[in-house]
């Protein structure tokens, strides 16, 4: 049995002892003698209610610890919300910079493989020309002199191939750190969650003690007007488990059967 159901017995089964008597009193007209058995009433609730409160205050203060969100002082070590927010920073950061570099050597390395597929297919069809001997000797000298600056070329754009693919590959190597970084603000978020349903929990008991009842369902409606109010219009983000909803296309045919089903 917890202190509250404690408490609530205590007061319960004082109650009762005293509810013959103060209705006689009632009855009888002796309100004096009614209105001091309300103050004994009371201060039964009262001294159980305190006992409960102050207990409540021990765990909010403990949860409020927990959750280290008191300001820093100048010069202090930040708090894990302030260093949770620079850490999705520095992985914005990395991951912004590794994606520009990513795309600027593959641009760079384009049209080094552009030049080797249509240089390619122009000498295989000057080659096959040759081959069926349909080429003089000048147009064969000429032959000769492409394929030794084809040859040459690609083994120059080859070399500068293999150098940019290895720097996109070192570029993703901020998945290592990232990744890492993301698993610690993940957990930050995980024991914030818990110690705030710790806050409302206590606050529950802090309610039921004091006898307070709220309308839930008036509450709800409320906070959902406000959450529309603020945010009329909502876009949707990339979904992170499109196969769990029936409302997300997740390939071409779905996209070829919605435009069907539009008219298009």
């Amino acid at each position: 049995m917890t202190q509250a159901d404690q408490s609530l017995a205590e007061f319960e089964a004082t109650l009762k002892a005293h509810a013959p008597k103060l209705i006689e009193s009632l009855q009888q007209g002796r309100f004096d003698e009614a209105t001091q058995m309300f103050n004994e009433l009371n201060q039964v609730r009262n001294h159980g209610l305190y006992l409960e409160v102050g207990k409540l205050t021990r765990e909010l203060h403990n949860a409020i610890v927990k959750l280290e969100m008191d300001t820093c002082a100048t010069g202090g070590d930040p708090s894990p919300i302030t260093d949770a927010t620079d850490r999705l920073s520095y992985v914005v950061e990395m991951t912004e910079k590794a994606a520009n570099r990513t795309m600027d050597l593959v641009e760079e390395s384009a049209p080094l493989v552009n030049y080797v597929s249509y240089e390619a297919q122009s000498l295989t069809a000057d080659w096959q020309r040759f081959m069926r001997r349909e080429m003089n000797a000048d147009q064969f000298r000429d032959l000769v002199k492409r394929i030794d600056q084809y040859l040459q070329r690609s083994m120059n754009d080859g070399g500068q191939l293999s150098q940019n693919l290895s720097e996109i590959m070192l570029a993703q190597d901020f998945q290592d750190l990232t990744g890492q970084v993301i698993k610690r603000v993940t957990r930050l978020i995980s024991d914030l969650e818990s110690n705030l349903l710790n806050l409302v929990l206590m606050a529950g008991q802090v309610d039921r003690v004091a006898g307070i009842q709220h309308d839930r369902e008036a509450m709800r409606a409320e906070q959902e007007k406000k959450k529309q109010e603020k945010e009329p219009s909502k876009g949707e983000g990339p979904q992170m488990h499109a196969d769990m909803r029936e409302d997300v296309v997740s390939g071409q045919d779905d996209v070829d059967d919605l435009l069907s089903s539009l008219g298009f």
